[in-house]
């Protein structure tokens, strides 16, 4: 069983609104749409937690997905999270829960989109959790690193590997 925890960030946006304009919204989770496709073998529960832009996240909210995290009964948790602070939000985690395989993840543009990576980054997430050890990670543009190895390439908004 895997807990999914949707935060928002650009996997969550959509356009909804048919008047006024297309401001982007975050609306359901992604990661929920993206297992309905697929028909996993696997159990999921999701669990909105928030749905914000990362930008927005502040440590209260942090600590709202802390919470969650420390609350679920499940060891393998999918935070679905803007690509802007997802680092951050994951060394705030790792202080905090322990004994747990998290990893988090999202896309550089929406799900909704034709060519997002989303399902991509969902897919790698979920599929590494079949061999990571408890600790708190990053999944995006086809690798899984420790959160603490990562960091985001200004130049490309890529995750890569610390040197």
């Amino acid at each position: 069983m895997i807990l999914i925890i949707q935060t928002g960030g650009t996997i969550d946006k959509d356009y909804p609104k048919l008047t006024k304009g297309w401001a982007f919204e975050i609306t359901d989770s992604a990661a929920e749409r993206i297992l309905r496709r697929v028909h996993p073998s696997f159990q999921y529960e999701v669990k909105g937690v928030l749905k914000k832009d990362s930008q927005d996240i502040t440590d209260e909210d942090r600590d709202l997905i802390a919470e969650a995290c420390i609350k679920s009964q499940y060891h393998k948790i999918l935070v679905t999270h803007g690509t802007d602070t997802m680092i951050k939000t994951a060394s705030y985690l790792a202080k905090r829960v322990h004994d747990k395989i998290i990893v988090l993840t999202g896309a550089a543009k929406p799900e909704r989109f034709k060519d997002s990576d989303a399902e991509f980054n969902v897919g790698t997430a979920i599929g590494a959790m079949e061999s990571l050890s408890s600790g708190v990670y990053i999944a995006m543009h086809g690798r899984v690193l420790p959160y603490e190895k990562t960091m985001r390439e200004n130049s490309t908004g890529k995750f890569i590997e610390k040197t």
